[in-house]
């Protein structure tokens, strides 16, 4: 059988449930330690075959497209290793907000990965796959295993985590973007050769995972964002279980049981005229 010319993938955002930021390594990255869960709020990849080069187009301006993209990165790096037979051209069609912590350009450099074995009929060991993902970017190796994870060292050891515990949630995107870069930075994380070992987590109910919400990055920028604050006390006062920081933000999120209620504080929140212009919120559910 022959190969599609052209796929396209719907490329999962994610939550940060938890995320532990521990020391530097000798490497230079930070240890982290975070459970992490896809939801239902999408990017649409495209990959297609074409006879020569690596393209990429996007419907969001500020997203970049050269080489700079974690998909044409993906695809560059799929060219050295399992190889390409002539091009590729990858459309984006944006519906992660970019800047938020919600794993967008990570998704579509997995879906990218995963577009380009179909097309190539070139499908890699998932342990060099993995490995693959890890060199393009921090979230790129949870994204390619597509499912609930315990994601450790600097993103690139994952472990599943059976998933028995369904959730919504509302997201909310402040009107302001934050830099990964300058979350680390005021952190202040010193030196570390290896963090505190820990057990893959398991959670029996909804309230059993409201317990771990947690989220390192949240005292990074308390000093100079206590909008996130104020975000996380009104999706507590409009019925979430918890709320939290997802990555090194600037989306805020709460859980809830039901859609219904989900959609109800969803409708709260835009309401809120005292959380500021700009602000957009987002209803979405945990993905199996």
């Amino acid at each position: 059988m022959g190969h599609p010319a052209a796929i396209s993938f719907l490329a999962p955002a994610k939550l940060n449930i938890s995320l532990e930021v521990f020391g530097i390594r000798p490497d230079g990255y930070h240890e982290i330690r975070s459970v992490m869960v896809p939801v239902s709020l999408y990017d649409e990849v495209t990959v297609e075959a074409i006879p020569e080069g690596i393209f990429v187009e996007c419907d969001a301006p500020d997203v970049p497209t050269d080489e700079a993209n974690t998909c044409h990165r993906a695809a560059s790096l799929f060219r050295e290793g399992p190889g390409l037979p002539g091009g590729v051209r990858i459309r984006i069609k944006k519906g992660i907000p970019s800047q938020a912590g919600l794993g967008g350009g990570s998704s579509d450099a997995a879906a990218t990965l995963k577009g380009l074995c179909s097309v190539t009929g070139r499908v890699p060991p998932q342990a060099d796959l993995l490995a693959m993902a890890a060199r393009v970017g921090a979230d790129v190796p949870f994204f390619t295993l597509g499912s609930a994870a315990l994601v450790e060292g600097f993103g690139e050891i994952v472990t599943p985590i059976p998933w028995k515990v369904p959730f919504h949630a509302v997201i909310v995107l402040p009107a302001f973007g934050l830099s990964t870069r300058e979350g680390y930075e005021r952190l202040r994380r010193g030196p570390m050769e290896a963090p505190p070992k820990g057990g893959i987590p398991s959670f029996r109910d909804l309230s059993g995972l409201a317990a771990i919400v947690r989220n390192d990055f949240e005292e990074a920028w308390a000093p100079v964002r206590p909008e996130i604050g104020r975000i996380k006390g009104e999706l507590l006062a409009a019925g979430a279980l918890a709320a939290g920081l997802s990555g090194s933000g600037s989306a805020v999120f709460g859980l809830f049981a039901s859609g219904e209620d989900a959609s109800e504080a969803n409708r709260r929140m835009l309401g809120n005229a005292g959380l500021g212009p700009g602000m957009r919120c987002y209803v979405a559910r945990s993905i199996p």
